[in-house]
């Protein structure tokens, strides 16, 4: 087996790809890692300008020798690129499992939009940089290699339909080309570095854009990192979404193991058959 690994928004550290590749040596010593250079290129922000980053994108997601797309870190930049990629992939890249979070919830939402079957949010590359990453990277190839149900996310229902996006990205994708039909979904969202007063903001745009599309409830995964403000907002995050699901009229369903932490466990776009 073959895992790509690309970053369609911001680049990793060439120590990063060698520390992933031991711990897949260990693990999966059958699994090859194939990391694009474009991933290690620093253009400004980016890991390298946007047409250098789509390019990259498609060329491995339309390779046939390629099981598997593993995103390699989040940061901005995909938003830029992923109407034209998912545009340009072909009949190969369909049969591909594409893993990531953060800011490639904007490649995961338009690719499952577009009937790609094997879309996941779940840890990344640059996870490893984290305290506990080397068990993020593990979970991550448990799911890419075996879709080991061990690395999803406990709470996942056998026969509903799921998605699960960091909230700021869900918010600023919905009403663009690559919003995916999340009616019918158990929606998951997890937060990090935003004022409560931001998070509640979001969730005031997620929930009523969505609540008259027929969502089938909202979950909460971690919201962490919050940075103090000058007052207190008065509520906490999940005071917050419990308030807007109240309002909107979503079923709140509690609580997500899914967060910006090596803790972050996988949860698979769609259908949930357990075992």
């Amino acid at each position: 087996m073959r895992i790509g690994i690309i970053a369609p928004s911001t680049p990793i550290l060439p120590d990063d790809a060698e520390a992933v590749r031991a711990i897949a040596a260990l693990g999966y010593p059958e699994v090859e890692l194939v990391f694009d250079p474009q991933c290690f290129v620093v253009h400004g922000h980016f890991a390298g300008a946007d047409a250098v980053r789509r390019e990259a994108l498609v060329a491995m997601a339309n390779r046939p020798d390629i099981d598997a797309i593993w995103f390699a870190r989040g940061g901005y930049g995909a938003c830029r690129i992923a109407e034209d990629a998912v545009a340009a992939m072909g009949e190969a890249a369909r049969h591909k499992a594409y893993l990531g979070y953060s800011d490639q919830g904007n490649l995961l939402g338009c690719l499952y939009r577009e009937g790609f079957d094997h879309v996941a949010h779940g840890p990344m590359v640059a996870d490893i940089r984290r305290e506990g990453g080397e068990a993020a990277v593990t979970r991550a190839l448990d799911w890419l290699v075996a879709r080991d149900p061990a690395a999803c996310e406990p709470g996942l229902l056998h026969g509903a339909r799921h998605a699960a996006f960091n909230l700021m990205t869900l918010s600023m994708l919905l009403g663009t080309p690559l919003e995916p039909d999340l009616s019918g979904h158990v929606l998951i969202v997890e937060e990090v570095s935003e004022y409560l007063y931001a998070f509640d903001r979001a969730f005031f745009h997620v929930a009523t854009c969505l609540a008259p599309r027929g969502l089938a409830g909202i979950r909460l995964g971690r919201v962490s990192d919050i940075p103090e403000n000058d007052r207190p907002f008065g509520m906490e995050a999940e005071e917050i979404a419990q308030d807007w699901c109240a309002r909107t009229g979503i079923s709140w369903l509690g609580r997500a193991d899914i967060g910006h932490d090596a803790a972050n466990k996988v949860v698979p776009f769609g259908l949930h058959r357990a075992g």
